[in-house]
């Protein structure tokens, strides 16, 4: 969940650009090209003798930008890293998403397929691993080339249920799914999130389906059909980082949502913003200076995840 994204706007990095301090790997764009022919914006981090492939997931209207110094973090790691943009977000958008058809179920079995599937390729037998920012978290278990992924940290990802959310917050989130939601979708042609301070500017159908989910107590499980048997069937490892002062994602949603992956070893750290240096909340891990801070404890885990892993 991201009510907070727009309106905490992060700051954008060029993708190609350098990421993750200096001496980084500069990233290099290049298309992923979904199974019905959409072309989608993506970025590639190489690094020397990489040990695995990392694909990136965006939070919910979340350009791949914002990952970039991260991504540059993990190759200079010796871990190959992704980025990509889902169809209506950055540079996988049209000029205009007035009328744009496209849902979460493309996103799933689409795009985050296409990203997963690449990196599988690319990876040449080495694993491919998954971080996930919020919806980033949710998603990668439905996709078809979700077998595909051998261990996964899930930031902030949790649920989006708005029952779940603090008592102050509720009241702003039930106004936008019940009220603000289906009323400007039709007048705008799409979710105009940017103008109205809620979330980034997103696709109808993404919004609309987004909105199912948030209103169910089990969230996606409880709505998206096969959802609760794909989270059972996951037997990667997940490594979740949650924040002490992320208002958008309370524990009870991560937990609830998490619970569903009943055949995957968990393990959870809850950080504060006295372990990072300085505030977190739902998007800051991302950020360049928690680089020695905050972003170690997710390279670690996942270059441990590669040395165990067999070819």
């Amino acid at each position: 969940m991201a009510l907070g994204d727009a309106a905490k706007a992060p700051p954008r990095h060029r993708g190609g650009g350098p990421g993750g301090g200096a001496g980084a790997p500069a990233g290099r764009a290049f298309e992923l090209r979904a199974a019905d022919g959409l072309a989608l914006s993506a970025c590639r981090f190489e690094a020397r003798d990489a040990r695995a492939v990392v694909v990136i997931g965006a939070a919910l209207g979340v350009r791949q930008d914002f990952y970039a110094d991260f991504a540059g973090h993990l190759a200079a790691r010796g871990l190959d890293a992704i980025t990509f943009d889902c169809r209506g977000i950055g540079r996988s958008a049209p000029r205009s998403l007035r009328g744009f058809r496209a849902s979460l179920d493309d996103w799933i079995a689409l795009d985050y397929e296409a990203a997963i599937a690449h990196a599988a390729s690319a990876a040449g037998g080495r694993p491919v691993f998954v971080v996930g920012h919020s919806m980033g978290a949710q998603l990668p278990a439905l996709a078809p080339s979700g077998r595909q992924v051998r261990a996964m940290v899930a930031v902030a990802g949790g649920g989006g249920y708005w029952g779940g959310l603090a008592p102050a917050l509720r009241p702003l989130m039930l106004a936008m799914l019940v009220g603000v939601a289906p009323v400007a979708i039709p007048l705008a042609g799409y979710f105009p999130g940017r103008r109205l301070r809620l979330l980034g500017d997103l696709p109808a159908g993404v919004m609309r389906q987004w909105r199912r989910w948030c209103l169910h107590p089990e969230y996606l499980v409880g709505v998206q059909p096969g959802a609760r048997d794909a989270y059972a069937r996951v037997r990667f490892p997940i490594l979740s980082l949650s924040f002490t002062d992320d208002r958008m994602m309370p524990q009870r949603n991560i937990d609830t949502l998490h619970a569903h992956f009943t055949g995957a070893a968990r393990t959870a750290r809850r950080l504060s913003p006295a372990d990072a240096g300085g505030p977190i909340g739902h998007t800051g891990f991302f950020r360049r200076r928690y680089r020695d801070t905050l972003w170690p404890i997710a390279s670690d885990w996942l270059l441990e995840r590669a040395a165990q892993a067999r070819p």
